[in-house]
């Protein structure tokens, strides 16, 4: 593709191209980029060399633009590494150069490290003497946890700075700077806005992978020629799935997903999940909607529902995307096989309905706070039988007053069934029975 790049202003690749100059060009993170920033402050030419920051994020949210855009600004030395090839002889070298320079009267170095959860301990305790006494002002990048991937004492030398996945407004206003800029494809195609909502969708917030589509499709299209849907379609070699996610197709797909799941059709789970995957969909929604479900539409028949659910969400937290695909499909495949009861959410919302129409009284006096002074006077906590001193962890007591209303029905399905047993058991006893 490099070599079809010379049509629209150069062989460098377009994202190459298109990385922005200043701070003020970078697109997102506007969280991070305030005035008085960390970042500001490390482009800032005239400040001191500024702290040492760790960037966090998926693939292709501007970490490596953020350094090289500090660099370039802050006129400061600096060096790249990729932890993917640099060693402890490179690193030490880095650092046997910055303090040369700092002996010298020279100012600290930039060390961008990419890939930082790549090094090994042993890798990043040599980054630590440098980082420390100020020879080096270290930007490392990661798409991982830092938490479980960097070295305690060189987190608690840096600040760890998170970065967002791009909005569809940002990645749109890039794909058309792109296509408009002398850097870019300067205005040597013509953008249809079908092309451009295909674009987006397929970046999922990667400015990397939005740009890269988008050479492809101007290549496909040709100097002077249109990229249509089709076109974006045929340079990324992928079916393109009309899903808007704020339209009809994101709540029809994911209400079949649902419903799928909740029906124990375990294909057509899989179908829909793949499809809102392959759409863009943001995967920590898909996960929200898996922990509903196992709590709406599975409950005690499978506790273990939750905690798988509520794990893979966690887990496309961790480790992104594509790789989220498989806890996703974990934790889809498990509930969908799961036996079923919505028995949890009728038991709450029944209660819940109860209170809100002033169906209730009074707590019981033994079941009332009797660790303050006068309480005693006021019959607080007498006659509270403590169950753990009855045989079987059960005492006759009431815990209601009044006929109290049973909201909890175990459905019978499952782990239920089970649970169904020994809550009458229960209640008999509670009852006196």
């Amino acid at each position: 593709m490099t070599g079809e790049a010379g049509l629209f202003g150069g062989t460098a690749p377009l994202a190459v191209r298109m990385r922005p100059r200043s701070v003020d060009d970078i697109l997102g993170q506007s969280h991070l980029l305030g005035t008085g920033s960390p970042l500001r402050q490390l482009a800032d030419p005239s400040g001191n060399a500024g702290v040492s920051v760790i960037l966090w994020g998926p693939a292709g949210t501007g970490k490596t633009t953020i350094a090289h855009v500090i660099a370039r600004a802050s006129l400061r030395p600096f060096v790249e590494l990729s932890a993917v090839t640099a060693g402890v002889k490179d690193v030490r070298e880095v650092m046997e150069s910055a303090l040369s320079r700092i002996s010298d009267g020279g100012p600290p170095t930039i060390l961008f490290l990419d890939e930082i959860h790549r090094f090994t301990k042993a890798q990043q305790d040599a980054l630590l003497p440098g980082v420390e006494n100020g020879w080096v002002t270290l930007i490392a990048a990661t798409t991982e946890n830092p938490s479980f991937s960097v070295i305690t004492p060189l987190l608690s030398r840096s600040l760890l700075l998170t970065l967002r996945p791009l909005t569809d407004d940002d990645v749109a206003s890039l794909i058309v700077r792109a296509v408009d800029s002398p850097e870019g494809l300067a205005t040597g195609v013509t953008l249809e806005a079908s092309a451009l909502a295909a674009l987006v969708r397929l970046s999922s917030g990667d400015a990397r992978r939005a740009l890269t589509t988008l050479e492809a499709a101007a290549n496909v299209a040709g100097a002077g020629g249109v990229i249509t849907a089709e076109t974006v379609a045929i340079a990324s070699d992928r079916a393109l799935l009309r899903y808007d996610r704020a339209g009809d197709e994101h709540y029809d797909v994911i209400s079949a997903f649902i419903k799928s799941v909740r029906g124990s059709d375990v294909d057509a789970s899989l179908h829909y999940l793949a499809r809102m995957i392959e759409a863009g969909e943001d995967p920590r929604f898909i996960a929200r909607r898996l922990v509903i479900l196992a709590a709406e539409d599975v409950g005690i028949a499978d506790p273990s529902c939750l905690t798988i659910a509520v794990a893979a969400a966690d887990a496309v937290q961790l480790i992104g995307m594509p790789e989220g695909r498989i806890p996703l499909a974990e934790a889809t495949i498990h509930l969908a096989l799961a036996p079923k009861s919505n028995a949890v959410i009728v038991a709450i919302d029944a209660a819940i309905r109860d209170i809100r129409d002033g169906t209730f009284k009074p707590v019981p006096k033994h079941l009332r706070d009797a660790h303050y002074s006068g309480a005693d006077k006021l019959g607080h906590g007498k006659d509270y039988v403590y169950p753990h001193d009855v045989d079987g962890g059960v005492a006759v007591q009431r815990y209601r007053d009044g006929d109290a209303p049973k909201y909890y029905e175990p459905s019978g399905h499952g782990r239920e069934h089970e649970i169904a047993e020994r809550l009458a058991r229960i209640r008999a006893i509670l009852d006196g029975g």
